[in-house]
């Protein structure tokens, strides 16, 4: 025959099963008891919430990644670009994540939409396509310390992607085209001149030997020659007169 002390008893079994609770080694517990915050969060393991004295709110400590939506940005040089970052966090501190924020996860996406269109507002397009780690960390700098009353720490923010307009992107091929034909023609000319001055050291060598001409001009001959099936007409030039005339001069003194 079941009695009465038997059923007090069940319910108070029953009751005790029902407030054990299991937390995982990511998860803290903050526990509410009557409506006042514990000092310290709960967990990992098996703890104890007597409801309906007390209310758990499960917090993971694990690293978020937040998925920043496309912003429309106006660069400081007035160009309209649509960027997207991602952001990743973890929570530090449980208690002040659920007590000094409503929703901690909505409250540092909409900071981070807002500090990503403020901060890249101040910048111009170029700095924004070639200089994205600074971005970065300063982005991370800007979200990381308003977020840290939370009990947020933001280890990383990544700007993904920048979406130009098909106009500034012609734009942008176009002036990458022209600083490539300026490079090409600076080197053609710094060539020419590299060999301007090699050919004017060699003249003024040349010049000093006029047997020394008169030798480079029967090897320009034999290198013409070696095709047997060429005819070759070339010019008396008077440097190989001049060279004879040396001879004959050399000769009679």
């Amino acid at each position: 025959m079941i009695t009465f002390p038997t059923i007090i008893g069940a319910l108070i079994l029953l009751y005790i099963l029902n407030s054990i609770k299991i937390l995982r080694e990511y998860e803290r517990g903050v526990i509410f008891r009557l409506g006042r915050a514990l000092p310290r969060p709960k967990g990992p393991g098996i703890i104890l919430v007597f409801a309906p004295i007390d209310r758990m709110v499960r917090v993971s400590l694990r690293l978020v990644t937040l998925d920043i939506p496309p912003q429309d940005v106006i660069t400081r040089d007035n160009v309209s670009v649509k960027v997207n970052a991602v952001v990743y966090f973890r929570v530090m501190d449980p208690l002040k994540a659920i007590i000094e924020v409503q929703d901690y996860l909505y409250a540092t996406s909409q900071l981070a939409q807002t500090t990503l269109r403020s901060v890249l507002g101040e910048v111009e397009l170029d700095e924004l396509l070639a200089e994205r780690e600074k971005l970065n960390t300063k982005l991370q700098e800007i979200i990381d310390r308003q977020t840290d009353p939370w009990g947020i720490k933001v280890q990383l923010v990544e700007i993904k992607h920048v979406d130009l307009p098909d106009t500034m992107i012609r734009a942008i091929a176009r002036q990458a085209e022209a600083e490539r034909e300026r490079r090409a023609k600076i080197i053609h000319a710094d060539g020419e001149y590299q060999a301007a001055e090699k050919l004017t050291q060699a003249a003024n060598i040349l010049s000093q030997t006029p047997t020394a001409l008169h030798l480079r001009f029967l090897g320009t001959l034999t290198e013409i020659a070696s095709e047997k099936n060429s005819t070759i007409i070339f010019p008396l030039p008077i440097e190989l007169l001049r060279a004879f005339t040396w001879r004959e001069e050399k000769s009679k003194s």
